[in-house]
């Protein structure tokens, strides 16, 4: 019984949408863009950048000024940011909760070893008083949001290699209270590898790899081609790609290979991502600490 995949492409790490109201990928926002720039950027400026500095590098990429400061202003509303001075300077720093997104998000997004069936799954039972519905729907969205799939009602399965950053989220929301979290084996009885495509929408999930596929691949084949690397270019691709990618392993937790499809789209696109790392970040970074320091 696959969990509702619209529910789980609505929020990515920060909270932020990343699909339209069909659960069909579209375009990152400057929301989103803004995040991964702080990831890549900020924590060797102590958490903070400056507004001017994150308004040129998202100018790289066709984003306007006035849509910059409106999308820093919100997530200033969601305590993703907080306004600080230095220098003089106009700019943001993470706030705890926007630290927290980044730690969890290295974990996830950077992970390039995929689940196997021998290190078991992670069960998550709850139960919350009907007098809490809204606990009950907060903890099935921060479930969804971690890449559970949901083998019955009340009880939610991932790989176990999530238990960490799922006790830190059940903890930091205050839902610890209303969850167990249990270590577990597929000892009997039906095929695992049928059960996976119910517990979770691989169909919808293929989609999302196929877009990113679409939309990456070709920047692949320039840069295969290219004879120089041009640092500004390399930033522009960069920020796009690692933007894309952060939303998937969410909604792919890893999930053991032998038992996805054959010839699972996933892992093609995984392996074009850390390509595509291993040839532009150096580049993207030298350029993009070049404007940060400015």
């Amino acid at each position: 019984m696959a969990h509702c995949y619209r529910d789980a492409v609505t929020s990515g790490s920060d909270g932020v949408g990343f699909a339209d109201g069909e659960g069909y990928p579209r375009a990152p926002q400057p929301r989103q863009l803004i995040v991964t720039l702080y990831g890549l950027f900020s924590r060797d400026h102590g958490g903070w950048l400056s507004v001017a500095s994150v308004v040129a590098l998202l100018g790289e990429l066709g984003v306007e000024e006035p849509a910059v400061r409106s999308s820093i202003s919100r997530l200033k509303r969601r305590d993703v940011l907080q306004a600080q001075r230095r220098d003089g300077a106009a700019g943001y720093a993470l706030s705890p909760a926007g630290l927290a997104i980044l730690r969890e998000g290295d974990h996830r997004i950077f992970r390039r070893k995929r689940a196997t069936p021998a290190e078991g799954w992670l069960l998550a039972v709850f139960s919350v008083p009907e007098s809490e519905r809204d606990k009950r729907h907060l903890l099935r969205s921060q479930l969804s949001r971690l890449g559970f799939g949901t083998a019955a009602p009340g009880v939610w399965i991932a790989p176990a290699h999530l238990h960490e950053p799922t006790a830190d989220v059940l903890r930091s929301q205050g839902l610890h209270g209303y969850a167990e979290l249990f270590r577990a084996d597929h000892l009997a009885f039906g095929d695992l590898a049928a059960k996976v495509g119910r517990w979770w929408d691989l169909a919808g999930l293929a989609a999302l790899y196929s877009a990113f596929l679409t939309e990456h691949d070709p920047v692949r084949e320039r840069w295969r081609h290219a004879r120089a690397v041009d640092e500004r270019a390399a930033f522009a691709d960069y920020l796009r790609l690692l933007t894309d990618w952060r939303r998937l392993p969410y909604l792919d937790p890893g999930l053991p290979e032998e038992l996805l499809p054959a010839d699972w789209i996933g892992i093609r696109a995984a392996d074009l991502f850390f390509a595509l790392q291993d040839r532009l970040e150096e580049p993207a970074r030298a350029y993009g600490e070049r404007v940060v320091s400015g």
